[in-house]
């Protein structure tokens, strides 16, 4: 028989997984290409063929996803594999609808072909949906293993915006890698925190050659998810953060749902800021869904270094990118520090915005009047540099988890928010790894 015929859904992190190992040395079946979302101009490439292996010596063309009806005519496609995350559960079958009104077959591909087994323990923080607060808890558990004597490495889910043959495996043990590596903000603001708290990083596109490596120098491997993606490894613990802001979102979500089904521990997080009865619908809901499971209730307290350069001031909130876009809140820590402390006004930067920021605002048209901090590329950086150097406002208030002002000028006073996971009551997480794993 012929292979099948095969195209992979993507945004350039799944489904280039889904490649490795589902796909990759499989000769059953062709895969004729990739086509891509999400993320700003990674159509266009080639998945190249240092990385796609001998069956596909001249590696595999990424479209843009608005060519699929076309592509799967023009190139006798098979089957399509949905292979990106952070999605309702109705826009999934709206694609598989269109896919099988085009003549292929519609596939997602689950945990058994696509997770890594490890020699090392793994725990892996996941979520329901992008934005829930994973980041704080990856650096929690990071320091309780530490403070336990392990020894640690993150292993982020790919955010491959480069060269992705240089980015097969790359490594991160201080800020002079990530300037090496020319990291966007985007891989900045998951990379810098890690990095401050003394845990290395390993990030890229083979994710079985990046484990492999990182086994070679810690006790135990931490999993930092992206999006609201399930593992690429086979997990011993697996924590899934949830967000009483979109209750509901956790059982409405692509692949948030499968993580609520794989979950060990639950983080309700943001119990401070949400209103009780979302509280409750989240954790009703995370119950019925898999009632094993432990909770743990959080905070996610913010912090500025001069809380009066707030109060009275015109301000520019800026917030991590991809949770005000495909992550679809409209707002963050950001304009909840400016509320708190007073200020005046909160500027609405939409008409400042330029070029990729202006074209931002145009895709994703319910953001709020927060200017997310997309940074895909040089040029995107530059765009964000002159929206804000546009507004007219008196202070910049940073919610992103890096220091911006380390890869973009600001010409105007800013001041910086920070915010950590906090627990409430008990169990802890530091509770749940003692018993789980105890000191080395």
């Amino acid at each position: 028989m012929s292979p099948i015929r095969t195209l992979i859904m993507g945004a350039a992190g799944r489904d280039f997984h889904n490649f490795n190992t589902a796909f990759r040395d499989n000769k059953d079946y062709e895969v004729v290409a990739f086509t891509a979302t999400q993320i700003p101009d990674i159509e266009g490439r080639t998945y190249p063929p240092e990385l796609s292996g001998p069956l596909y010596p001249k590696g595999i063309p990424i479209y843009a996803e608005e060519e699929l009806p076309r592509l799967i005519k023009d190139l006798n496609v098979d089957e399509v594999v949905f292979a990106y995350s952070d999605v309702p559960h109705e826009y999934v079958m709206h694609k598989a609808a269109l896919v099988n009104a085009a003549g292929a077959d519609f596939r997602l591909i689950g945990t058994k072909a696509t997770q890594i087994k490890s020699s090392k323990p793994v725990i892996s923080v996941c979520a329901v949906r992008t934005g829930c607060g994973k980041s704080q808890t990856t650096r929690r558990v990071s320091l309780i293993l530490r403070a336990m004597g392990y020894k640690v490495a993150a292993i982020r889910h790919p955010m491959p915006y480069g060269d992705l043959a240089k980015q097969a495996v790359q490594r991160f043990a201080d800020y002079s890698d990530l300037d090496k590596q020319e990291c966007t903000i985007e891989e900045r603001e998951e990379y810098e925190p890690h990095l401050d708290n003394g845990v290395i990083v390993y990030a890229g596109v083979d994710y079985e050659a990046i484990l492999r490596q990182a086994e070679q120098e810690v006790d135990i491997i931490l999993w930092d998810g992206g999006n609201n993606d399930f593992p690429f490894y086979v997990s011993d613990f697996q924590i899934v953060v949830a967000d009483p802001h979109r209750p509901g979102h956790e059982i409405k979500y692509y692949p948030g749902e499968t993580n609520v089904r794989l979950a060990d521990v639950f983080v309700i997080n943001k119990v401070d800021t949400a209103e009780p009865d979302a509280v409750i619908t989240v954790r009703e809901n995370l119950r019925r869904l898999n009632p094993d499971a432990l909770v743990i209730e959080a905070a996610s307290p913010l912090f500025v270094d001069d809380p009066d350069a707030i109060r009275g001031k015109r301000v520019l909130v800026i917030e991590d990118g991809p949770t005000l876009t495909h992550g679809g809140m409209k707002y963050g820590a950001g304009y909840v520090a400016a509320r708190r402390f007073g200020a005046a006004e909160i500027v609405d930067p939409r008409p400042f915005a330029v070029k990729s920021i202006a074209a931002t605002y145009e895709k994703y048209p319910d953001t709020g009047p927060i200017l997310p901090a997309m940074g895909y590329g040089e040029a995107q950086m530059k765009d964000l540099e002159e929206t804000i150097r546009r507004a007219d406002v008196d202070l910049v208030i940073i919610g992103t988890p890096i220091d911006l002002t380390r890869v973009i000028k600001l010409d105007k006073p800013s001041q910086r928010v920070r915010y950590e996971l906090q627990e409430i009551g008990q169990p802890t997480l530091e509770d749940l790894l003692k018993a789980k794993f105890g000191k080395k």
